[in-house]
C-alpha cells in the first residue's frame, strides 16, 4: 500500500509539473520526462557536494535537466546517470541516494563516484529493467545487498566495492546471464560464494571480505579471465574448478584456507600473476611445460615434492615456507646469475642443497633467500625480516622429514 501511495504521489506531482510547466510559461524547456524531472530534484535534494567539489552548479532546475553534468538524455528520458566529477581526486559527494531514483524506468547506466555517500543500498534499483551498468564503489553505502537486483536481466556490470555492505552475497546474483563483471571487494560480506550462469562473466572480485565454505567444481564459468578472491576464510579443494577455468589472465586465491593439490596444468593457462599463498595447498607442484608466468607465489601452504626445473623461467618465485625437498635445480642458478629471474624465495623448506659458487657475484637486480633449509647455504644473501635469523633448519627436523 506504501509502494502504491509514493507512486500515486509522484505522478500527481508531475502532473502539477507538467501543468505549470506548459500552462503556465514558466523558463523550464520541459523536454525531459515529469517522473525523470521529479525524481532527479529527489536525488539532488538527497545529495551534495563534499568540499571542493561543484559538480551539482549545472543543475539548476529551470533549465533542462538533459544539460546538467552526469545527465544523459535519450528524448524524453534519463538513460545515464554519473552522480558526480568523474575526474581523478575529485572530493565526491555526500548524502544519501533517494529511493525515486528507481522511477528513472529508462536508465542504462548508473554511477557513483567515490565520495561519503552514506544510508543503506537502494531498495527501489530493481525497478530500473533497463539497467546494464551500476556502479557504487569507495562510498559508505551499508546494509544487505537487495536479492531484487537478480531482476535486472540485462545488467553486465555491476561495481559495490570498497563500501560497508553486509550479509550474503544474493544467490539471484548469480543468476544474471548477461552478467560480466562482478566487483564486489573490500566490504564485509559473509556466507557463500553463490554459482554463476553468466557464459561472459570475465571478471569476478571478491576480495576482502569475509565469505566461508567451499566452491564446486562448476561454481565458476570458464569464460572467466580475472578471478581474486582473497582475504576470504575460503576452504576445501578447487583441483576441479581450476582445471576449467583455462582463460585466467589473473588469479589471487592467497590468504584462504583452500586445501588439495593445484592441477598441472595452470602453468599453462594465460596468467600474468599467480597468487595462491597463505592457503593449506597440499601436494607437489608439476608444471607440464616451462613457465611463462611472470610472477608466482605459492608461499606459506604444504607443497611438497622435488621443485620442478619448469618454473626457472618465471622471474618472481616464491616457493617458501613449504614442505620441498632435495636440490635445487642448476638451471634456478643459470637464470638468477644472468638476471633472469629476479626473486628467488626459497627458505623455510626441507632443501638439501644448491650448486652455486659460494664467490658467485649474484645480481643487485636479484633477489636469493636459502635461510632454514637442511643445509648451510653456500651464500649469504639478505633475506627478508620474517625469515629469521637461523641459517639452518634443526638438524632432528631434517631427519624426521627423511624418515
Amino acid at each position: 500500500m506504501a509502494d502504491r501511495q509514493r507512486r500515486l504521489l509522484i505522478l500527481a506531482n508531475a502532473l502539477w509539473v507538467f501543468y505549470w510547466v506548459h500552462c503556465c510559461n514558466l523558463r523550464v524547456v520541459a523536454i525531459l520526462d515529469p517522473i525523470d524531472f521529479l525524481a532527479l530534484q529527489s536525488v539532488r535534494k538527497s545529495l551534495d557536494d563534499l568540499p571542493g567539489s561543484n559538480f551539482f552548479a549545472s543543475w539548476d532546475f529551470t533549465s533542462d535537466p538533459c544539460n546538467f553534468a552526469g545527465v544523459y538524455c535519450d528524448a524524453d528520458k534519463v538513460v545515464t546517470l554519473n552522480l558526480g566529477d568523474p575526474r581523478a581526486g575529485s572530493p565526491g559527494l555526500t548524502g544519501r541516494i533517494d529511493p525515486a531514483i528507481g522511477s528513472l524506468s529508462s536508465l542504462a547506466e548508473l554511477t557513483v563516484v567515490p565520495g561519503r555517500v552514506f544510508g543503506l543500498f537502494p531498495q527501489t534499483l530493481y525497478q530500473l529493467k533497463s539497467l546494464r551498468f551500476l556502479a557504487i564503489s569507495r562510498n559508505y553505502i551499508s546494509g544487505a545487498i537487495p536479492a531484487n537486483l537478480g531482476l535486472l536481466r540485462g545488467l553486465r556490470t555491476l561495481d559495490l566495492s570498497y563500501n560497508q555492505l553486509t550479509g550474503s552475497i544474493p544467490r539471484s546474483i548469480g543468476t544474471l546471464s548477461e552478467l560480466s563483471n562482478l566487483i564486489l571487494s573490500h566490504n564485509k560480506l559473509s556466507g557463500s560464494v553463490p554459482p554463476f550462469v553468466s557464459p561472459s562473466l570475465t571478471r569476478l572480485d571478491l576480495k576482502h571480505n569475509g565469505l566461508t565454505g567451499s566452491l564446486g567444481p562448476t561454481t565458476l564459468p570458464p569464460s572467466l579471465q580475472y578471478l581474486s578472491l582473497s582475504w576470504n576464510r575460503l576452504d576445501g579443494p578447487l583441483d576441479r574448478l581450476l582445471t576449467r577455468l583455462d582463460r585466467l589472465t589473473y588469479l589471487d586465491l592467497s590468504m584462504n584456507r583452500f586445501t588439495g593439490p593445484i592441477p598441472g596444468r595452470i602453468f599453462g593457462f594465460p596468467i600474468t600473476s599467480l597468487q595462491l599463498q597463505r592457503n593449506q595447498f597440499s601436494g607437489p607442484v608439476q608444471p607440464a611445460d616451462q613457465v611463462t608466468i611472470p610472477s608466482v607465489d605459492l608461499s606459506y601452504n604444504r607443497f611438497s615434492g622435488r621443485i620442478s626445473p619448469m618454473l626457472s623461467t618465471v622471474q618472481n618465485l616464491y616457493l617458501n615456507n613449504n614442505q620441498f625437498i632435495g636440490e635445487v635445480p642448476g638451471n634456478f642458478v643459470d637464470r638468477l646469475l644472468a638476471a633472469s629471474m629476479q626473486t628467488l624465495y626459497l627458505q623455510h623448506n626441507f632443501l638439501t642443497g644448491i650448486q652455486i659458487n659460494p664467490t658467485a657475484d649474484i645480481p643487485i637486480s636479484s633477489s636469493l633467500c636459502l635461510q632454514y633449509n637442511c643445509m648451510v647455504p653456500p651464500v649469504q644473501t639478505p633475506c627478508p625480516l620474517k625469515a629469521g635469523k637461523q641459517k639452518t633448519r634443526p638438524t632432528s627436523q631434517c631427519n624426521e622429514w627423511r624418515g
